[in-house]
């Protein structure tokens, strides 16, 4: 069982993202443009939601499936996390919660105690934090609920079973607690795909649960209740059969969820979009307006209950750092103008759970920032030098995003503006005498690193790297343990390509030949060598396949490599 924040169907969503992808690539919108919103008076609820911006996922703990929460890795939760969490700025917490393993038999399905008084627990301490509190029914909705189309009365008997129980424990708790019915709904098991029957199959869960809660008695008379679309998504077919669920329950304590992992060749790294580009921005910016228009243009206020990449399932390194920057400090201010709240999808891979630490500083301050405002960016943060080759002056367009550059630093000195560098409305020079000073040590990979700072925002780095071309060498493997002996030379991997000799795609998602990074293929610079992945063996057919590395620097290298049954050899070009 992949520990993903959501498991899905490989073929749906492929399916689902080469439609993306095309459309996307048919219509893009200009990076520094942004429909402006027009912003009504805020209803209770609405304001009740913008309280709680911004928010934090408590990601693979209570929702892991296992013995207990510390079953995927991460350590028991303690009141000192919930804490630091709320130190951290964060206004509210979602916790995750999957109930399968503790729940008994028909007919009472009656939830183990214990469990249910450690979610209590949890909950308990990140009230005590004041933070608004989100619990949910999550990864049952895959486990069982997904086969409700042909089990309907065990499934609703079960579902009906888990919530009243959970609704009676949580009867007398704050409103700053809400319940959201359940994670990521999709009837695909054992059933149909046909989205009306879905649809129908999700309005008799919400409309049940909504039964539920509301006749319980104490605070989840009122208690807000949180619906989401079908998988969580948001088409504009999904998002209006929410709205008509809403209507029909006419309650003004109602709030939609949507979850968004960004524009899925971006969000992976495969099809050769390694970089935040314009296509990337319309995503973001078609799929908020839809949902801003189905939803809280008519009162009915959002939480986006789950965001980020959905390579971060792999590691934080998958999406480049400078891009992904980009991503967060753009989607963070836009949802901030759709009167949105958002809620950080960490399954441990950001907020250190023990550390109270977060893995990357400077994602976590470009998410803050945008709680508020905007940061500036640049088009890159990587400023490449070839080894041996005359050193001209560099210069790089800098997204303002309506901000004022003030300085350029390195380390603990101010540069000179005009000895060091000069800057020209949004283009920043950095001047030959510089980057030769910085880099003369010769030293491949990162010389030094300039930090960019301007009035408001976050600040932004550039790297200097010194690099020579990439060598890769001719080498031997199996299909379970293949690695290319390789010489960086200070250069990093941005993506792969794999082509058959004879013609066509080779490996998996072969409707394109550019490879999903760390799935397929993998490089290690502690160890010097690029992996290829079981995965990318699994659907590459014997014979002879053409790799092509593309780096940040600019330079592709081809390699040769042919795999009869497990057997692999690679060869240098």
């Amino acid at each position: 069982m992949t520990k993903r924040k959501s498991v899905l169907s490989l073929t749906l969503v492929t399916a689902m993202i080469v439609s993306l992808f095309s459309s996307a690539i048919a219509s893009a919108a200009s990076n520094e443009q942004v429909q402006p919103t027009v912003t009504a008076a805020p209803s209770s609820i609405q304001s009740y939601v913008s309280a709680m911006e911004p928010g934090w996922n408590l990601g693979n703990s209570l929702d892991a499936i296992g013995a207990d929460e510390t079953a995927w890795g991460n350590p028991r939760i303690t009141k000192e996390l919930i804490q630091n969490i709320a130190n951290q700025g964060y206004k509210s917490i979602r916790i995750p919660v999957t109930w399968q393993a503790h729940i008994g038999g028909a007919p009472n399905y009656t939830i183990d105690a214990a469990y249910m008084n450690r979610v209590q627990e949890v909950v308990n301490w990140a009230l005590d934090a004041n933070l608004y509190v989100m619990i949910n029914i999550h990864h049952d909705s895959w486990q069982w609920i997904s086969y409700m189309e042909n089990d309907r009365t065990n499934v609703l008997a079960r579902y009906n079973a888990a919530w009243t129980q959970i609704a009676n424990k949580f009867k007398n708790s704050s409103n700053k607690l809400m319940f959201e019915s359940v994670n990521e709904p999709r009837f695909t098991e054992g059933g149909t795909t046909d989205p009306a029957t879905s649809y129908r199959l999700l309005d008799e869960l919400n409309t049940s649960f909504h039964n539920i809660v509301r006749t319980s008695g104490g605070n989840n008379a009122t208690r807000p209740l949180v619906l989401p679309t079908l998988h969580t998504a948001s088409n504009q077919a999904d998002l209006d059969a929410l709205s008509q669920t809403i209507s029909k329950l006419n309650d003004p304590n109602i709030i939609a969820t949507v979850h968004y992992y960004g524009f899925w060749p971006f969000s992976v790294n495969i099809a050769g979009v390694t970089k935040y580009n314009a296509e990337v921005q319309k995503d973001i910016t078609d799929t908020f307006d839809r949902v801003y228009n189905a939803f809280v243009a008519k009162g009915i206020p959002v939480i986006v209950g789950e965001y980020g990449l959905l390579g971060f399932d792999q590691h934080t390194g998958v999406i480049q750092q400078g891009e992904k920057l980009k991503f967060f400090e753009f989607i963070g201010q836009y949802l901030r103008q759709k009167q949105m709240t958002t809620m950080l999808w960490d399954n441990g891979q950001h907020f250190g759970r023990t550390s109270f630490t977060w893995s990357d500083q400077d994602l976590y301050n470009t998410m803050k920032a945008s709680w508020t405002g905007r940061s500036a960016t640049a088009e890159s943060d990587q400023v490449y030098l070839k080894k041996g080759a005359a050193v001209q002056d560099k210069t790089v367009k800098l997204n303002l995003n309506g901000n004022t550059f003030n300085s350029l630093v390195h380390g603990n000195t101010t540069l000179v503006k005009g000895t060091d560098y000069t800057i020209s409305g949004d283009v920043l020079t950095l001047k030959s005498s510089l980057l030769n000073r910085l880099t003369s040590s010769g030293n491949l990979g990162v010389n030094a690193k300039l930090t960019a700072k301007f009035n408001k925002g976050a600040n932004w780095h550039f790297n200097l790297i010194k690099y020579d071309t990439p060598k890769l060498n001719s080498t031997t493997g199996t299909t379970s343990s293949f690695a290319i002996p390789t010489t960086f030379n200070g250069n990093q991997l941005a993506t792969m390509e794999a082509t058959y000799v004879n013609g066509g795609n080779a490996g998996p998602q072969n409707w394109t030949s550019f490879k999903e990074f760390s799935y397929t293929f993998s490089p290690n610079y502690n160890s010097n060598v690029i992996e290829l992945k079981q995965n990318f063996f699994n659907e590459t057919n014997d014979g002879q396949v053409i790799l092509k590395f593309h780096f940040w620097s600019g330079d592709i290298i081809t390699y040769k490599i042919s795999k009869n049954g497990n057997s692999v050899v690679g060869t240098a070009s």
